[in-house]
């Protein structure tokens, strides 16, 4: 994929042991506050990729994600594919997110988005100002997928997190059967071999 999206950011150049863990598609006033039990238990910090929507519906979560240290991006107000969405709506869509999260970090939703829309948020056009970095992932849990298992989701993370990793997982109910297990595992194990998890450094 990575050939596909030039200049957006998938991994982290450290030289120690910090990988930055990150949720998209929330606040969710069911599984955030789990998710953020979770990490509070293993001292980690995050970044949580937030819909506008469910910012709107759900003030006092987005809250305390900011209240725990935590960081927050822009993951669009409504949740839109970027490659079937028109472009003029995509963008509108990003910007009317950004007057509820305060952030120049930009997820697409489902990682999907046109050239035309990567240039214009992030000022390849030649009078246009950059709007955001585009944070994309290098490791990816799959929790979001209903055919695979908390112990493949785990699997995933712990096998290819190393350090400078932006480790995708999701705090929504579709994904929670898999994250609730997945989620506290990957940590211990990580933080076994010596990793601190951190918000995003941008």
């Amino acid at each position: 994929m990575k050939q596909f999206y030039p200049g957006c950011i998938w991994k982290i150049p450290v030289t120690e042991d910090v990988v930055y863990l990150t949720f998209d598609d929330g606040p969710d006033p069911e599984i955030t506050p789990k998710v953020l039990d979770v990490l509070k238990d293993f001292d980690a910090k995050a970044t949580f990729f937030c819909v506008g929507n469910n910012v709107v519906k759900y003030p006092e979560v987005y809250a305390r994600i900011l209240e725990e240290g935590h960081r927050t991006g822009n993951h669009s107000y409504s949740h839109l594919n970027g490659w079937k969405t028109p472009n003029e709506q995509y963008i509108s869509d990003i910007l009317k997110a950004s007057a509820y999260i305060d952030s120049k970090l930009f997820r697409p939703p489902y990682g999907r988005m046109t050239a035309f829309q990567r240039k214009l948020l992030t000022g390849q056009f030649e009078g246009r100002k950059k709007l955001f970095d585009i944070i994309m992932w290098d490791v990816l849990s799959g929790d979001f997928d209903l055919s695979i298992t908390a112990e493949k989701c785990r699997d995933n993370v712990i096998r290819n997190a190393e350090r400078g990793s932006i480790i995708t997982f999701h705090d929504s109910r579709k994904a929670y059967p898999r994250l609730e297990k997945a989620l506290p595992e990957s940590l211990k194990f990580l933080k076994e071999k010596g990793f601190r998890f951190d918000v995003l450094p941008l």
